[in-house]
């Protein structure tokens, strides 16, 4: 588990000495014979040079295709500078600066491959006692530390907002969790996971996961490695409202049913508490506009507050319910078996990970209430998504499936840190 993981990690930064004894901070006698502390060289993160020469070939291959393409990418870096890169960040990220964890963005690019970038007079070196000084100034999100590779080691040279396609990011989501993406070069702003590193577990975002039966257009949009296009569609919305959902760090339930249907009621619990007459319709409304390019930034601020406005509903006990034109219809709803249909028994389990397998599994096993709730509702309502965040940071997206004849629970918070 992550907090052994990290217990263990911070012993050996601690207390782990040459030839990786343990023992206390290395003291040496001085020449007037007494006991003077020296400095250690911290411990090496196994997970960051297990990696980087599998990151570095990705980055490459994916380089090698823009450039067939005609289409501008970021410089690819090597293997050697992904490990240095990782190793600062997992270090930085289990120090603390007056009480408060780091969250910083690494973005490895020069200050020529960026419009209007913010340079230091003298570049910092890339240390995690400096990433750690630095990160109350960069935590706000689209804010990343520039890193590049000067004349003797890698440092950073300022901050940017404007990141190239395919450049290399490393985000630090918390401490020991470390998650590389890459900007998918379209004009959402939108970043691909590539990889998560959790303590001493990797996992590898597998591109082909859309590939499955049914995959839910959500989790194929989040991938990011089909078309480009497929981001700007409305999908981006229930994108937009599954981040949101597990940034309120309450829990949530999000119940997503065909518009101009009413069979959804016949799972829910009469009358349901906070229902809203009429629908409300912004968020609708914003999800089919076109707007003119000067008028891009207000109508994305008047997104992102609306999609933020009807996520926090989700904290409230009970589930929020809109329809898949995203007008929303209540929340606080309960959700019931429906009459005459079986309880759900088992559900097919899979996350979007290399080397992970599907897995049968009973609805108690994913979760609490919230995860069988939205496993019945789905089992009874095979047309409408069910969207389930936990506290714990974990997301869960419930499909039927018609090609398993069973409900498909998709995990996919790899996809979203």
């Amino acid at each position: 588990m992550l907090d052994r993981a990290l217990q263990r990690v911070m012993i050996q930064h601690f207390l782990v000495g040459r030839n990786g004894r343990a023992t206390l901070l290395g003291s040496l006698p001085n020449t007037a014979g007494t006991r003077q502390v020296q400095p250690m060289k911290r411990e090496a993160y196994p997970a960051a040079r297990t990696i980087a020469p599998k990151l570095q070939a990705y980055f490459a291959r994916h380089a090698a295709d823009a450039r067939h393409r005609s289409r501008t990418r970021a410089t690819v870096p090597d293997a050697e500078t992904i490990e240095a890169v990782i190793d600062a960040a997992f270090w930085a990220s289990l120090r603390r600066e007056e009480g408060y964890t780091p969250k910083i963005s690494l973005a490895f690019l020069s200050p020529e491959e960026t419009a209007h970038p913010l340079r230091f007079e003298r570049p910092l070196a890339l240390h995690p006692a400096t990433l750690t000084r630095v990160a109350p100034a960069v935590e706000r999100p689209g804010i990343h530390l520039g890193v590049w590779r000067g004349q003797e080691d890698l440092s950073v040279w300022g901050t940017t907002r404007a990141i190239p396609s395919l450049c290399f990011v490393l985000e630090v989501a918390a401490p020991g969790l470390l998650v590389v993406k890459h900007h998918s070069g379209d004009e959402s702003g939108k970043f691909v996971n590539v990889a998560v590193l959790e303590g001493d577990q990797i996992k590898w975002v597998d591109e082909h996961a859309a590939d499955i039966p049914d995959c839910p257009d959500l989790m194929t949009s989040l991938l990011g490695f089909g078309s480009p296009a497929s981001w700007v569609h409305s999908v981006n919305v229930l994108v937009q409202l599954a981040v949101s959902m597990r940034a309120h760090g309450h829990g949530g339930l999000l119940l997503v049913v065909p518009a101009g249907t009413e069979s959804w009621r016949e799972s829910i619990v009469a009358p349901v508490p906070y229902a809203v007459s009429p629908p409300f319709t912004q968020l609708a409304y914003l999800s089919l506009e076109v707007p003119a390019e000067t008028s891009r930034p207000v109508w994305e601020e008047t997104v992102s507050r609306t999609v933020d406005a009807i996520a926090g509903l989700t904290a409230v006990d009970g589930a929020v319910v809109i329809t898949d034109q995203y007008e929303l219809l209540g929340f606080g709803a309960k959700i019931a078996r429906r009459k005459g249909w079986d309880r759900v028994e088992r559900v097919t389990v899979t996350e979007p990970i290399e080397g992970g397998t599907a897995i049968l599994a009973h609805p108690e096993e994913l979760g609490g209430t919230r995860h069988q709730s939205a496993a019945q509702f789905v089992h009874d309502q095979r047309d409408a998504v069910a969207l389930v965040a936990s506290q714990d940071g974990r997301f869960t997206i419930f499909e039927w499936s018609a090609a398993e004849a069973m409900v498909h629970a998709h995990r996919i918070e790899a996809l979203l840190l």
